[in-house]
């Protein structure tokens, strides 16, 4: 629900853009509200700018981006669409209709496939925020210089919080097959279903082709392709039978056919898929060392820019799946640790009170492991402290993956916080790598320096 606050951000948004009838599409994602218009003659950027509640500005092709921060964009968006729908009960089916257009007009190659992939992982990201929370709530407890002999006096406490952690990674495939459907068009029940075929215990004791079949081979992978298969055979059934017995041939022909399919090539397939990948990136980690990690943590930057971090969360889920523990994700880290490095040099040198001000109310959720407010309000604006942050991560990510660092989640925590989930007897070369990180890109910072814009 809008607070007062945020309706009057709303307002004086929706005033500097020209008007409830100048927007031509509207949304947000976690930390900006995008706007496009029709006449740009009307867009006052200098007030948008400095109101309060907008830590920073962006363009990106015809969409104006106001960074709001975390939490924040959605709400301001849901009151500007409550002001939208009283002023013209249509303009609401006018922005769904041209957000629809805009989309397959200004996607990028590849944008569509990874948007899907993505949404199939992020609702699950409170669970995996959890999971990694208990987990390292779990490995604190066990300590006995924190904790004294309490694992040794209460062990069924640790027993239900192990329980409490592990449960989104025993049920992993069921909640990739049910997202995956909805992401793809067809029955949710269906998808958990045939994540469900392919994770029985009771592969296990049938044989084909001579060999034993292996429950959950393949792991989300293999989900993937099933469930992507299993919702293009029940559109084409849905067309093909009769309407009579659709409702209940179709569920039937399609758990037979795509089930079968599945033992036969997908889950195989997605096997040698999910070997690939998951040996491939700790054969990468193990034998490139400094330099995978600076190439891996200095480029994470540009790839949220571009969206293509968003084909990393499989590989992700994958390492978790296949080794229990993800390398990738600490390396990755540390290119917002330098990030928030290079803001706090920005922070010191500039004497631009409205920058300053970014800064302070962006920092903490850097810190916190969300870039967003920091990325368009601070240092890409700037140029110079964007490049100085991701030569500052490849400091750390160089560091990260020397010391072998790794973490027991897929992703959703970054930052400080991921210092929790570290593995056991790492967690000290994770808070010294994140230090020296910091360090470096606040002196690379320093030593490019920027131009400091005027008020």
């Amino acid at each position: 629900m809008a607070t007062d606050k945020t309706r009057v951000l709303a307002t004086e948004i929706l005033s500097g853009v020209g008007g409830e009838g100048n927007i031509s599409r509207l949304e947000n994602c976690m930390t900006r509200v995008r706007i496009q218009v029709h006449d740009e003659q009307l867009l006052d950027l200098p007030t948008l700018k400095n109101l309060e509640g907008v830590k920073g500005y962006v363009k990106q092709g015809q969409q104006h981006q106001l960074i709001v921060g975390p939490g924040a964009a959605g709400r301001v968006v849901d009151a500007m669409r409550e002001r939208l729908s009283s002023a013209d009960p249509l303009a609401k089916a006018r922005l769904e209709h041209n957000k629809a257009q805009a989309k397959v007009k200004y996607a990028a190659p590849m944008s569509g496939a990874l948007r899907q992939l993505a949404n199939v992982f992020i609702p699950l990201i409170p669970a995996f925020i959890a999971s990694g929370l208990i987990t390292g709530i779990i490995n604190l407890l066990k300590r006995p210089d924190i904790a004294g002999s309490l694992a040794l006096d209460y062990p069924n406490l640790l027993g239900l919080l192990g329980i409490f952690g592990g449960a989104v990674f025993a049920i992993m495939n069921i909640l990739v097959g049910v997202n995956a459907a909805r992401v793809f068009g067809g029955s949710q029940a269906m998808g958990g279903v045939m994540a469900g075929i392919l994770s029985s215990p009771q592969l296990a004791q049938i044989h084909l082709f001579g060999e034993a079949l292996q429950p959950g081979r393949g792991g989300v992978i293999a989900v993937l392709l099933v469930v992507a298969l299993m919702c293009w055979i029940e559109k084409r059934l849905r067309q093909w039978l009769p309407e009579s017995v659709e409702l209940i041939l179709n569920p039937l022909f399609t758990t037979l056919i795509t089930a079968t399919l599945a033992i036969v090539i997908l889950q195989p397939l997605g096997g040698v898929i999910s070997d690939a990948i998951a040996h491939g990136v700790n054969l990468a980690i193990d034998r490139g060392g400094l330099w995978v990690g600076a190439l891996l943590a200095g480029s994470f930057l540009p790839l949220v820019l571009s969206g293509l971090h968003q084909g990393l969360v499989p590989i992700h889920v994958e390492l978790i799946q296949s080794h229990g523990s993800n390398p990738l994700l600490p390396i990755l880290a540390m290119a917002g640790v330098g990030q928030v490095g290079a803001a706090i040099a920005v922070l010191l040198k500039t004497r631009n009170p409205r920058l300053k001000k970014v800064i302070k109310s962006a920092l903490p959720v850097g810190i916190l492991g969300i870039g967003e407010p920091l990325i368009f309000g601070v240092t890409l604006p700037l140029g110079r402290p964007f490049i100085a942050a991701c030569l500052g991560g490849a400091v750390g990510g160089a560091l990260i993956c020397y010391w072998k660092v790794a973490t027991v989640i897929t992703f959703g925590i970054s930052g400080l916080p991921l210092a929790l989930t570290i593995i056991s007897g790492k967690v000290g070369l994770y808070l010294t790598g994140a230090l020296i990180t910091l360090v470096a890109g606040f002196i690379f910072t320093w030593i490019m320096g920027f131009n400091d814009p005027e008020e």
